[in-house]
């Protein structure tokens, strides 16, 4: 069973041939304080003994320019695919997804906000990104998306508008659960649960969060496998935005999921992944 994270980012360190154009004007600390080459990433993968990966676009430094996460990926294309990211209110969507898949894109991602920008729900569903939405269902992409609770409600009409575009939830959509069992505050969260096309992705945010307040990482993740379905979350390492080495996001990834069975851990650290990105399955 291969080892597939579905959340790393690169950064090209040839800025003349890859200009910075963040999008919302503002780059990201990280992008510039822990640059990652896609030769750095495929040695980190390596070393953490990760097989393959699902590299996403950082937005926060390229904008709506995927150019270097898709020529990273098609030089290891036995390694990784790209996600990037496309302006779906733009009228020419359609036919940007269409340039950016015929040169390797593999999946795309919505990025509302995060490090640089507040969260605007604002772009999701909008009726004018409805177009884009239904060529990923024509093509078979899958959609991240990157929100926090306030654009949960617009995740759940993409959902049951576009049934047929499997959705992943960056960083299992930041929920609240400080409070603890039975996690009442990420009621929003999983009410999501009855909607099969939606995923969750597993990273270092929700890791952490794990083991604050009255969180526990065995009463969370069972509770969050319980609702969800193991076949429903995926591991995401967020490396290089993430402190800390990817081989070691990963063991803190597989001791707080310790408590899962081996069966529930393989989907998330490989199955999901392959259901989500075909591609990843050769």
């Amino acid at each position: 069973m291969a080892v597939i994270d579905i959340h790393p980012h690169v950064i090209s360190d040839d800025e003349g041939l890859y200009p910075p154009a963040p999008l919302f004007g503002k780059r990201s600390d990280w992008s510039q304080e822990r640059p990652c080459t896609v030769d750095t990433l495929i040695a980190a993968m390596d070393a953490a003994g990760v097989d393959k990966a699902a590299v996403v676009h950082s937005s926060t430094t390229y904008g709506f320019d995927n150019s270097y996460v898709v020529d990273a990926c098609n030089a290891h294309p036995d390694r990784l695919i790209a996600v990037g990211s496309v302006d779906l209110l733009a009228p020419d969507a359609v036919a940007t997804i269409r340039a950016w898949v015929d040169r390797g894109l593999a999946g795309l991602r919505v990025f509302t906000g995060g490090s640089t920008k507040e969260f605007d729900a604002s772009e999701l569903d909008d009726p004018r990104a409805y177009p884009g939405w239904e060529l990923l269902g024509e093509l078979g992409l899958t959609m991240c998306i990157q929100t926090g609770p306030v654009g949960l409600p617009a995740v759940r009409a993409l959902a049951e508008r576009f049934p047929q575009v499997p959705i992943i939830l960056d960083h299992l959509g930041r929920p609240d659960v400080t409070d603890g069992p039975p996690y009442a505050a990420a009621e929003s969260l999983w009410d999501l649960a009855d909607l099969p096309s939606i995923h969750m992705k597993l990273t270092p945010r929700i890791m952490g969060d794990s083991t604050k307040g009255a969180a526990t990482p065995e009463t969370l993740f069972e509770e969050i496998v319980a609702t969800f379905g193991a076949e429903r979350l995926a591991w995401g390492s967020n490396f290089p935005t993430s402190p800390g080495t990817l081989a070691e996001i990963r063991a803190t990834a597989e001791a707080r999921l310790a408590s899962l069975s081996a069966t529930d851990r393989e989907w998330i650290f490989g199955k999901t992944a392959q259901k989500l990105y075909p591609r990843l399955a050769g």
